[in-house]
Order: structure tokens, then sequence, then C-alpha cells
């Protein structure tokens, strides 16, 4: 653990849920688990998903004008691994070895996967991450449930936490 303040025990045991995160800009498209996400607007809609700096999602996101957002769904560990765990940076195929089809803008919309795509409406630091406010504006649900963080803690992260080089 990072520290031993209250906060970080508090977010040590925080269950937060797993989206991947697809984007798409020029000849560029990827994708990445993320678990810093919330609903920030009931009217109109808003969402916040934030991508880590050292991730290159992020300098793709950085890019684009739209962003696809994928619930993992509790059935999906498989999935979480694959995006999570695995780096654009090491392996420049990881979104081909995965089905999926362009979406709006050419995001990525990963196949068996519930998702919403969102118009970027501004950006915030987050630190480490990049924030993205997002117009939600498209997508598809199929099923219930959700895959959480506690139930993903075993993912090796493809690239560490922390501030580009």
């Amino acid at each position: 653990m990072a520290g031993t303040t209250p906060f970080d025990y508090i977010v040590a045991d925080l269950d937060y849920p797993l989206f991947v995160v697809s984007a798409a800009a020029q000849d560029e498209a990827d994708a990445c688990l993320v678990g810093f996400t919330t609903q920030c607007s009931i009217e109109p809609r808003r969402f916040m998903v934030f991508l880590s700096k050292m991730n290159h999602t992020c300098e793709v996101a950085r890019r684009a004008s739209v962003l696809v957002v994928h619930r993992v769904r509790a059935e999906q560990h498989e999935l979480a691994e694959h995006f999570g765990g695995i780096s654009e940076k090491d392996d420049a195929a990881k979104l081909g070895e995965w089905p999926w089809r362009p979406g709006p803008e050419g995001a990525p919309i990963i196949e068996d996967c519930d998702w919403f795509a969102g118009t970027i409406e501004g950006t915030v630091d987050g630190g480490d991450h990049v924030g993205y406010l997002l117009a939600p504006f498209a997508g598809e649900h199929r099923g219930r449930g959700q895959l959480g963080y506690q139930e993903a803690r075993d993912i090796q992260a493809g690239q560490p936490a922390g501030e580009p080089a």
C-alpha cells in the first residue's frame, strides 16, 4: 500500500466498477481497463472517465472527440485481464487479439459488451490520470452485473501508474 493514512486504508477496500474504454484518432485505436469512473451529472447526463497518463489509450484519447465506455460484466474477467494486463506499448496487436467493430468516430466497440459512446466535453488533470468528461449519445445494453475492482485484483497492470517518462 502506498501509505498508511486513513485515506489509503479506505480506498483499498473500495470496489470500483471496471470498464474498458476505447478511443480512435487518425490511424490509431486502442482500449484499456479503467477503474476510475463516475456518473457526474443527471441532467444533462455526464460521465467522467480517468485514463492513466502512462497508458497508450490516453495518448489516443487526447486526439479523439469520442470515447466508448464498455461495462465489464461479472463473467468477463478474461476481457478485463486482456485489456488491463497487456499494454499497447508492449503488444501492438492487443486490440487485434479481441473481436471488435468500429463505432462512433471509429472508436472500437468490443464484442459482447454493454457500452455507451460519449462526446468528450472537456478534460481535467487528475495527477497521474486525465479525466475525460463525456456526454453520452449512443450505446447497447445486453446484461446485468458488474465486475468490480476487488474481483479483479489479481490482474497485473500492463503499465505502472504515474507520470509518463
